[in-house]
This record gives C-alpha cells, sequence and structure tokens, in this order.
C-alpha cells in the first residue's frame, strides 16, 4: 500500500515536472534589470529607432527599463524585436510609459513579426486620445480598429491576444479592440513599438 501511494506520488510530481517545463518553454519574460544601461537589452535587435536600456525611478520593476530615444521628424516606425521568439497563438503584455513627443507619442506591442516592416501592431497614442490595432505589410499600415481612451500620466498596461485569426486588444485591464484577421498566420517574433519622435519607456514585457 506504502509503495502503491509512493509510486502515485512520484508518477504525480513528474507530470507536473513536465507541464511546468512545457510552460517555462512557452513563457518569456523580461523586465531588462540585470541588461547594461546605454545598450540595448540582451536578445533584442534595433530594427528601426534608437532602442537602450535605461534607469527609471518609476519603473514597475526597477531599476531598468527598454526605452526608444529616436527623435525622427518623419513617420518612421521604430521597431525592436526579440530574435528568439517564434509564437503563432499568444498572449503578450507590458508596462508602458509616454515621455516625450511632438508629432507622436507611446507605443505599443509586435507580434507575429517577420521582420521589421512585416507584423502587427498594437498601440497607444496620448495625442490622439485612442488606441488602436494594425497590421503593418511592406512597411504600410493598416488600421483594423480604433477606441478613444482619454490619456493620464504615468504608466499604463498593453496586452494583446491572438488565437488563430482573433486578435484581441486590452488597456489598462478592459478590453477595447477585437477584430479578426489572416494576414499573418504563421508564428513570429515580438517586440515593441514607436513612432516619429515618441521616447517610450517599456517594463515588464510578457509573452507566453
Amino acid at each position: 500500500m506504502i509503495r502503491a501511494q509512493y509510486l502515485m506520488l512520484v508518477w504525480v510530481l513528474v507530470i507536473l515536472s513536465t507541464a511546468f517545463t512545457a510552460f517555462a518553454q512557452t513563457s518569456k519574460s523580461w523586465n531588462f534589470d540585470l541588461d547594461a544601461a546605454g545598450a540595448i537589452a540582451k536578445g533584442f535587435t534595433n530594427e528601426f529607432g534608437t532602442w537602450q536600456v535605461t534607469a527609471d525611478p518609476t519603473a514597475p520593476s526597477k531599476p531598468n527599463v527598454l526605452a526608444q530615444l529616436a527623435k525622427s521628424a518623419g513617420p518612421d516606425f521604430n521597431v525592436t524585436l526579440f530574435q528568439e521568439t517564434n509564437f503563432k497563438d499568444v498572449d503578450l503584455s507590458v508596462q508602458m510609459k509616454a515621455i516625450a513627443g511632438k508629432n507622436d507619442q507611446g507605443g505599443g506591442l509586435v507580434w507575429r513579426a517577420k521582420d521589421g516592416k512585416n507584423y502587427y501592431i498594437a498601440r497607444y497614442n496620448p495625442l490622439e486620445d485612442n488606441f488602436r490595432v494594425y497590421k503593418v505589410v511592406n512597411g504600410r499600415r493598416t488600421e483594423f480598429q480604433s477606441a478613444a481612451i482619454k490619456h493620464t500620466d504615468g504608466w499604463h498596461s498593453l496586452r494583446v491576444t491572438m488565437t488563430g485569426d482573433h486578435i484581441e486588444c486590452h488597456y489598462d485591464g478592459k478590453k477595447y479592440l477585437d477584430v479578426k484577421d489572416s494576414t499573418f498566420m504563421d508564428g513570429g517574433k515580438i517586440g515593441l513599438w514607436t513612432k516619429s519622435d515618441a521616447q517610450t519607456h517599456f517594463d515588464d514585457l510578457t509573452a507566453k
């Protein structure tokens, strides 16, 4: 009887260990606190713009954030991607704080990216008080849906889920956008995005 209980316990532990390992292999998070300030975070690419780790005493997880620092006067899309990701169905979230920008502000999440010019993007713009989801194909952006959200200063959370062709986008825990699209149906990289001169801090990026 004792031996049977022991074997049952071992079996349960093996199952739990396997499940935990599978989850760990499909879940990633970044708080940038172990990355060197003044350089891009380890594993991230500087596709467009100027992405650097910097200290921010207001960060949700102190001391560091990943910041977009470029001040382009044009409508450039600033993109950083994490190379070692290949998510198809994904639950992606980040904390974001708008710092500056005369032409544009804020930013958002990128997913199913083939490269720096082909991806989905959900972003919040404090200057326009709106939250939108787009696809970008060969560098050209097409809007799917928009929601009006009045801006308040400080940190805000963005979250995107995509399963199959179904996209849902949340701002500060509330769902605002719900669309379907089949342009990018394969797995791809995840990343972060701003536009033009939008200088923005990002922290606690999570993908699963």
